[in-house]
């Protein structure tokens, strides 16, 4: 039994697979917040967004054609997939990446998650989004894409003792910036 967005999110994507602009237009109305989100969570800069984001989508529409689709969500899934490649890829050609080793006792460390429930999502996504390049790309990748320090490793071309000990200072500088952001709104109430 297939339901109506998945019919019409399918015959979409078999309009733009023939070419058709306005299916194409459509496609990018639909996910280019949501791919701009994604996007930023990487990249700092609102010019470089653009810039991934026109890469990202000329990458999609030209790759479209070997897409298979395997249900709802399947489609955004992709897209997510090439966002975060030609983000990486822009990361690594500008070399933004600058990581910094622990040693091995303090990467090893496991660190609890803090609690966010009691801050706004566009306070904690600003928060990720000041996080120095090396730590916010592991962050995200770790965290958002449930990427392993092996395949991060791999990713980056770092090692993976690199990805834990970045991935352990991104989350010691938001728990940092989480109390720092309580502190001063508990003084405001």
């Amino acid at each position: 039994m297939t339901n109506q967005a998945t019919t019409n999110e399918e015959d979409l994507i078999h309009l733009v697979q023939r070419g058709d602009t306005a299916a194409m237009k459509s496609l990018y109305g639909l996910h280019v917040r949501y791919l701009a989100a994604v996007c930023s969570r990487y990249i700092s800069g609102d010019e470089d967004v653009k810039d991934v984001l026109q890469d990202s989508f000329l990458r999609i529409f030209s790759s479209i054609g070997r897409f298979q689709y395997r249900g709802q969500g399947s489609l955004r899934a992709w897209m997510t997939r090439i966002v975060v490649n030609e983000s990486l890829k822009l990361i690594r050609r500008e070399q933004r990446l600058t990581t910094v080793d622990l040693r091995q006792e303090h990467a090893a460390k496991a660190d609890p998650p803090p609690d966010t429930d009691d801050i706004p999502a566009e306070v904690l996504h600003a928060m990720i989004r000041s996080l120095p390049p090396g730590y916010r790309t592991v962050f995200n990748l770790y965290v958002m894409e449930q990427k392993s320090h092996k395949e991060i490793a791999s990713l980056l071309d770092i090692s993976e003792s690199t990805s834990a000990s970045q991935l352990h200072r991104a989350k010691a500088m938001l728990a940092e910036k989480i109390k720092r952001y309580r502190t001063a709104n508990d003084a405001t109430l």
